[in-house]
């Protein structure tokens, strides 16, 4: 069966053999002994089929977009992933997102991993810094983990990490520098607290395939400021996310990667030089701080 579009830009014998093609491919996965593994071979070659038919595609285009999958294949490395990245800016990222984190009560909603984070980060105490040489505004973000029963989560793991105010992660530094990210474990009443930097809006890289498609395009690379957070906990739903600076215009310009929730959107509430801090940190400027209560959602 073709679709209205194809029925209506080809004869009916070319549509035949076209769709002939597609039964041959999808039957050659016949004998597939995973089901789950034959299920998306079969929608991934039908879909496939379906867009070159839809649009027609060329040769050249299609000769096009595989120097443009090389190209990212190229970029792509232990510290920069350009394949993330291009499933970022088609929303692709969110989507699986959504697709796998259903709402379960008041848990706390989900968003893009991104493609900065890193294992092993060193971990701090609560209250602990985890800016390092990162520069930017000092920013003391506390708040609560919880179950969606309101139980406190003792030993929740929080893993954290942003940009500087250049919009610069420390892996996209040559010199192995460690700043912006750390991981700390909640109090036995499900507390944490800890100093970051006040996120600001910044770039995702543009320097690459990714970029030459958002600029052929008129898309902006531009993410809204955010702080990422992953949070795990025996027999809970890992969480990841992050949350979103209030008042941020980039908010209404738009997230390139699609992945504001209105319920991520946190106030970052300035305080004046002078103003005391929660732990009696001395500092010489204004700064600012914010909380974020998370709730984890059961593993079912």
């Amino acid at each position: 069966m073709t679709d209205d579009t194809t029925a209506a830009t080809v004869s009916g014998e070319q549509a035949k053999i076209e769709q002939a093609l597609t039964d041959r491919v999808v039957a050659s996965f016949g004998d597939t002994q995973n089901p789950r593994l034959r299920q998306l071979l079969d929608a991934l070659t039908r879909h496939l089929h379906a867009f070159v038919r839809e649009v027609r595609l060329t040769e050249e285009e299609w000769n096009a977009a595989i120097r443009f999958l090389t190209e990212t294949g190229h970029l792509t490395d232990d510290k920069r992933q350009e394949f993330i990245l291009l499933s970022d800016v088609f929303g692709l990222s969110m989507q699986t997102v959504n697709v796998n984190n259903k709402t379960h009560g008041d848990a706390t909603e989900a968003t893009v991993f991104g493609p900065f984070f890193l294992e092993d980060a060193p971990e701090i105490p609560i209250g602990g810094d985890i800016a390092g040489s990162a520069h930017g505004q000092p920013c003391w973000v506390d708040g609560t983990v919880s179950d969606t029963d309101g139980n406190p989560v003792p030993g929740a793991r929080i893993e954290v990490w942003e940009a500087d105010d250049e919009g610069f992660y420390d892996v996209q530094y040559a010199d192995g520098r460690v700043a912006g990210r750390a991981h700390l474990f909640a109090d036995d009443e499900g507390r944490y607290a800890f100093w970051g930097i006040t996120p600001t809006p910044y770039p995702i890289p543009h320097d690459g395939p990714v970029g030459k498609l958002l600029a052929a395009v008129g898309r902006s690379p531009l993410r809204c400021a955010h702080l990422h957070f992953m949070v795990t906990a025996p027999n809970l739903r890992t969480l990841v996310t992050h949350i979103f600076v209030e008042g941020d215009p980039q908010l209404v310009a738009g997230d390139s990667v699609f992945g504001v929730k209105d319920s991520l959107i946190k106030p970052f509430h300035t305080q004046l030089a002078g103003t005391p801090t929660p732990d009696g940190r001395v500092l010489s400027g204004d700064w600012a701080r914010t909380t974020f209560d998370i709730v984890l959602a059961p593993v079912s």
